[in-house]
């Protein structure tokens, strides 16, 4: 998601008169190479998280994550690289121009809320990441998780709400820190172990490329996949710096495309190549592998290290998330006075803290349920599921924006024209759509538990942060609370 997500000058200026001088404006700004893009790109995209997820599906997981890399992340990054050339601003006024004010909050607000849900599920595999330096054994406990998000989380929050500059780093560092250089550890074992005359615990033959059908809950390992590839509009915004945009950046989206793939493929890979799927968590799957690796090779003093990689890098990211769309909620809250005053406040260092605090209470409560609900994995699932049904609202609005802005201002000053802009557009709206339906269908990850209590949980997780609270807001909403004129001072804050 875009920390950028700010509403543009609403002066009474033409479209095309703000659109031109922004693209006036870029002609000074420093140049990147499309290689550097590619490599923000992935950067922004690719983790390690979401590895045990799909190892449990061994060679099939290579076809769960090309589907949705066609029909969504290729078309959410030539979508975005088109709005983000011709309309500054981020999502908020993408489907403002493009569909209404109170459609673009409800864009931004989605991003921010999905969030609540995202954290517990981010620091669930802290959790249990941590767990293999004190004892393995606590990564299935309940209390044990909820305890640490709780901590880690708020943490997190005062940290932020302080402005350090320190979060930057710590977050950039993350890609090779805690994916690169573990990311290719593990492969690399992985392919000596099996060198070495070992069997894979998973099947790595023909008949075992496509997941097995056990009727249409199959389809759901697929949904979870389109969190994993979200964020692709982040960079989008970073179009016009490339020297020609029209020829640099579908290179450059097709090679991050191609590094992304990899970074989710292999380590879910060498995971089944070495922990049965019935013995696999969903949370700790990662140390999983990497302890049975380094137990093998008997090199068992790297555990804690790799640990305190990961951990360093789930960290990072989540600072980063805290910042961003809280921030970009905020700034346009004070424009348009979408939120209470309250909520608009800032600390003395610039920082949103009344936002992070009330987004702690729920992240709080939330984080609970794993104290509450004796499956772990189970949990994370669920979370999983609610934080993509809530982003996938925002998407699902960006795709008819860009749609209504090609019809309403063909001529409108844009870097980067993307190739049969309606196709992709309707096709990243469907499967968008289809992963939301299906994503309310129980799959083998939730454990065995009710069906109905599952369809409750997600549809309620909706329904709240993607429907209720919003409009809410929108109805309540007064010109009082209105700010535009400390618009300056809550950027002049900037962002950890």
């Amino acid at each position: 998601m875009s920390a950028g997500d700010v509403p543009a000058d609403d002066a009474g200026r033409p479209a095309s008169a703000k659109a031109a001088g922004a693209v006036r404006a870029v002609a000074g700004v420093q140049k990147i190479s499309w290689l550097t893009l590619a490599m923000m790109t992935t950067s922004s995209v690719a983790s390690l998280r979401a590895a045990p997820t799909m190892a449990v599906y061994g060679l099939a997981c290579v076809f769960l994550y090309l589907v949705p890399a066609v029909v969504f992340l290729l078309p959410t990054a030539l979508v975005s690289a088109e709005l983000a050339s011709g309309w500054s601003g981020g999502v908020y006024n993408w489907v403002a121009q493009g569909l209404s004010k109170p459609m673009a909050f409800l864009a931004v607000w989605c991003q921010f809320a999905m969030t609540i849900f995202y954290y517990p599920s981010l620091l669930a595999f802290v959790a249990s990441t941590i767990s293999y330096v004190i004892n393995p054994a606590l990564a299935s406990n309940g209390v044990y998780t909820a305890i640490v998000i709780v901590v880690l989380y708020w943490t997190g929050v005062w940290v932020s709400s302080r402005g350090t500059n320190a979060v930057a780093g710590l977050a950039s560092g993350g890609l090779i820190i805690g994916t690169l250089i573990p990311g290719a550890l593990l492969v690399l074992l992985g392919f000596v172990f099996l060198g070495q005359g070992n069997a894979s615990a998973a099947p790595m033959n023909a008949s075992h490329i496509l997941p097995e059908w056990t009727g249409i809950a199959s389809l759901v390992l697929i949904v979870n996949n389109f969190l994993s590839y979200s964020g692709m509009e982040m960079n989008a915004v970073h179009v016009n710096k490339l020297r020609n945009p029209a020829k640099e950046f579908p290179k450059s989206m097709f090679l991050a495309m191609g590094m992304v793939l990899l970074i989710f493929i292999l380590p879910a890979l060498a995971i089944s190549w070495v922990i049965p799927a019935d013995q696999l968590s969903l949370t700790a799957g990662v140390m999983q592998a990497f302890d049975a690796f380094f137990q093998y090779f008997h090199i068992g003093w790297l555990v804690p290290i790799v640990a305190f990689a990961l951990c360093a890098a789930s960290l990072g990211g989540m600072l980063t998330w805290l910042a961003g769309p809280s921030k970009g909620l905020l700034l346009i809250s004070r424009q348009e006075g979408y939120l209470p005053p309250f909520l608009q406040r800032l600390n003395k260092h610039g920082i949103q803290q009344n936002i992070l605090v009330t987004q702690g209470l729920l992240t709080t409560v939330i984080a609970l349920l794993y104290a509450l609900i004796p499956n772990v994995s189970s949990v994370y699932w669920i979370f999983s599921v609610i934080t993509t049904q809530v982003y996938l609202i925002m998407y699902l609005l960006m795709f008819l924006a860009a749609i209504q802005l090609r019809r309403k201002q063909p001529d409108h000053p844009r870097g980067y024209r993307a190739p049969l802009l309606t196709t992709l557009c309707v096709v990243g709206f469907v499967a968008s759509a289809l992963a939301m339906v299906i994503g309310f269908i129980p799959s083998s990850q939730f454990g065995g538990g009710s069906g109905w209590a599952y369809v409750a949980i997600v549809g309620g997780g909706l329904l709240l942060l993607g429907v209720v609270i919003p409009f809410g807001f929108l109805k309540a909403r007064k010109p009082s609370w209105r700010q535009p004129d400390a618009d300056a001072a809550a950027v002049d804050g900037g962002m950890a």
